[in-house]
């Protein structure tokens, strides 16, 4: 054991020494190959340096070069836009230059005038000089031989030159007017043939009075009552006249309010039909047919406005619209003519391409004055359009109503459609008529218009009152003159009578040479 413990202490021992032996020698091996290894790694990296250097030296002269060139190329851009710059600014000062020589030409021009008409002024002041003592000499002259002052002489030759005018204007004014009526009479009347054929509604006529029929004579007496007072309760509840007179099996209800009548005629027919008649059931039937009638007219203005296509209108409106059922002008239903009047509004409106729903509503409401024309003062138009205002109807509507009748100054083409449709649904055939008495007191009227001028011979209506002839004296009226005198006439037609349709007033002049031969 010994021995083999000194053995490994000598084998330790070998090892170091062989070990001390040997590491000076490794180490300068591995310091040569680590000093070997450097100066490859400095040698490489000089190398790359170098690289990199003539690198960033061809770069660097790249970018020179291409920046020379850019600048270059602006430099010439510039200059040729400093080139054309100054060929323009050439070309601006010789134009400048014309033209101050062309104002220098219009100058020396202008002061050679100036110099000439100073010539002429001087020389015709001389010549005014000269005529005005010729002028005097000859009025002088003219005084003596005339016997008139200058005064007089002067008023003769105004007089001469106005009336002249006057003629000469009147025969223009009549071609204007001429040649203005047809070409709007074509149109117009292309305008209104389509409305009229595009719309043919029916009309009713209606009266002052209505008639009750009964089913016997017998009935009359029990309408009456005993000393009268069936009749005198029926009068004060309706406030209608009840006449009972010869004519067989009927009662004639007589009333200037159309609405008071039909109350008294409904009345009286549920009277007749349920056979008690005595002052408080008369009370009792009226009263409740007058809540019924309240319910009729607001049914007919409703149904108006929806056979029209017309939404949202204020109750009261439509309300005054219904009571247009039981009012009549010239026996023409008033109701029946303002829808006709709306339908032919409308087509008008729409061939001229104007908006139909405005001239819709205003013609169905044209008239809505007349439904409370008997309780408040004033024309129809006007109270009509107080109505609309009042209820919120738009300024449209109010003007297409205040003016169809020309109460207010025309400001739209509203009153002109509405006053159109108006007309043309007013004087068709059979559609208004009038009384024997009116009809006659008309005639006269017109005829007597027409006399009021000066000049007029004799005047004669004709037509029923569609036209008026006047025959003038032909010494006191030219043929310049009756132009004008048939538009005056019709415009005293227009501003003092009230008439339904159109008048034609026509203004002859003849020249009769009469000599005997004996």
């Amino acid at each position: 054991m010994l021995e083999v413990l000194v053995v490994a202490t000598i084998a330790l021992g070998l090892g170091v020494l062989l070990g001390l032996w040997l590491f000076p020698k490794v180490w300068k091996s591995k310091e040569r190959g680590l000093r070997e290894q450097a100066e490859g790694l400095l040698q490489e990296a000089r190398h790359r340096a170098d690289q990199m250097l003539k690198e960033a030296k061809i770069a660097e002269k790249t970018l020179l070069i291409k920046a020379k060139e850019d600048f270059e190329k602006e430099v010439s851009q510039r200059h040729q836009e400093l080139v054309s710059l100054e060929k323009k600014l050439l070309q601006r000062q010789e134009h400048l230059e014309r033209k101050v020589e062309q104002i220098e030409k219009r100058e020396y021009d202008i002061l050679k005038q100036e110099r000439e008409l100073r010539s002429r002024g001087k020389s015709l002041e001389t010549k005014e000089e000269e005529l005005a003592e010729l002028k005097k000499s000859i009025m002088d002259r003219l005084e003596e031989v005339g016997g008139m002052t200058r005064e007089e002489a002067k008023q003769r030759v105004l007089e001469a030159v106005t009336e002249e005018a006057r003629m000469e204007a009147s025969k223009v004014a009549k071609e204007i007017l001429d040649e203005a009526q047809a070409d709007a009479t074509k149109k117009a009347k292309m305008i209104i043939g389509l409305a009229i054929q595009r719309y043919a509604g029916e009309y009713t006529q209606e009266r002052t009075v209505s008639v009750v029929d009964l089913p016997s004579n017998d009935m009359k007496g029990r309408i009456i009552g005993r000393e009268g007072r069936n009749i005198r309760a029926i009068e004060a509840a309706t406030a209608v006249d009840v006449i009972v007179d010869d004519t067989p099996d009927a009662v004639i209800l007589s009333s200037h309010n159309p609405i008071r009548r039909e109350i008294a005629r409904l009345s009286l027919e549920k009277l007749v039909a349920d056979g008690r008649i005595h002052p408080a059931r008369i009370e009792e039937v009226v009263k409740k047919t007058e809540e019924e009638m309240e319910k009729m007219i607001l049914e007919a203005g409703q149904s108006a406005l929806f056979e029209l296509g017309i939404q949202s209108m204020h109750p009261e409106l439509v309300r005054y619209l219904g009571m247009l059922k039981y009012r009549t002008s010239y026996a023409q239903n008033v109701l029946s003519h303002s829808v006709e009047a709306a339908y032919i509004c409308s087509i008008m409106a729409a061939e001229l391409g104007l908006d139909v729903k405005i001239a819709k509503r205003a013609a169905v409401l044209h008239d809505i004055g007349k439904a409370v024309s008997h309780e408040v003062e004033g024309p129809h138009a006007l109270i009509g359009a107080d109505l609309a205002r009042r209820y919120g109807e738009p300024a449209e509507i109010v003007h297409g109503i205040e003016g169809h009748h020309e109460e207010v100054p025309i400001q739209s083409i509203w009153p002109i459609l509405v006053q159109a449709a108006d007309a043309i649904s007013g004087a068709r055939p059979g559609a208004r008529k009038e009384t024997y008495e009116h009809y006659i007191k008309r005639l006269e009227t017109l005829e007597k218009v027409a006399l009021g001028f000066d000049g007029i011979e004799k005047a004669y209506a004709l037509q029923a009152g569609r036209e008026l002839r006047v025959v003038v004296h032909s010494v006191m009226v030219n043929d310049a003159k009756t132009a004008m005198l048939a538009r005056e006439i019709a415009k005293k037609i227009e501003s003092e009578l009230t008439y339904p349709g159109k008048i034609k007033v026509t203004v002859i002049r003849e020249v009769r040479a009469i000599e005997h031969a004996k």
